[in-house]
């Protein structure tokens, strides 16, 4: 298990121009095919159109597919420190499901998101899907731990719902709450303009092979 999560932390030896190229050629791409998804949920066009509009879809995976990986994106990064989580679920800039573009840090430690879930994010009428915020919510809790300088992976989520999560504009932001040994305690919430919707108390254990791992690296990550 150990050997096949290493084998995703990968120093691809891409320059930072080369990175930005990467950048700026798939990024808009994702974009594109989150508009789509959002369509494909609230188009109405009639049965021809769709049938048309399949076609072009059918051409753009014929082009797509012409080079392609078969695995998951993992953790990527470079010499320089660089390191990029393009297929990560929640912020990743080539996952076209992926609802947040960015995660800020302050200096006081605390992590925050200014983001919208569209109707493909629906669970109850109008409202949020709770696993959607789980998902948001145990992102940003685990960057808040990275940012405080104690990643780990999630050992528990505690998710409280305290009101119904419209779709819509949304703020996140979480922050460290202690460390114990390899334990990192972490708070954090949803909110819309109302107030609080959703807070969460995640505990986060460092292995010991993602402890190595961040001692063997020549500068410290910058995360994309």
């Amino acid at each position: 298990m150990t050997d096949s999560i290493l084998d995703l932390h990968i120093n691809d030896g891409l320059t930072d121009e080369e990175i930005d190229h990467e950048k700026n050629t798939y990024g808009p791409l994702a974009e594109d095919v989150r508009e789509l998804i959002l369509l494909a949920l609230q188009t109405r066009v009639d049965a021809d159109d769709v049938a048309r509009a399949r076609e072009h879809l059918a051409a753009a995976r014929e082009i797509l597919e012409r080079d392609r990986e078969t695995g998951p994106y993992g953790t990527r990064y470079n010499d320089s420190g660089r390191y990029r989580t393009w297929g990560n679920a929640v912020m990743g800039l080539r996952n076209a499901i992926a609802p947040i573009g960015e995660i800020h840090e302050e200096p006081d430690g605390r992590v925050w998101a200014d983001f919208r879930l569209n109707p493909a994010y629906e669970g109850p009428a109008g409202h949020t899907h709770g696993g959607v915020t789980a998902l948001v919510l145990d992102q940003i809790l685990g960057d808040a731990a990275r940012a405080g300088g104690h990643p780990g992976m999630t050992g528990t989520l505690t998710v409280r719902y305290r009101r119904r999560t419209p779709l819509g504009a949304l703020h996140a932001e979480a922050r460290i709450d202690r460390v114990e040994g390899r334990k990192t305690f972490v708070k954090g919430h949803i909110a819309d303009a109302e107030g609080v919707c959703v807070e969460a108390e995640g505990i986060f254990i460092a292995p010991q092979w993602m402890i190595e791992h961040r001692e063997n690296l020549d500068t410290s990550p910058r995360r994309e």
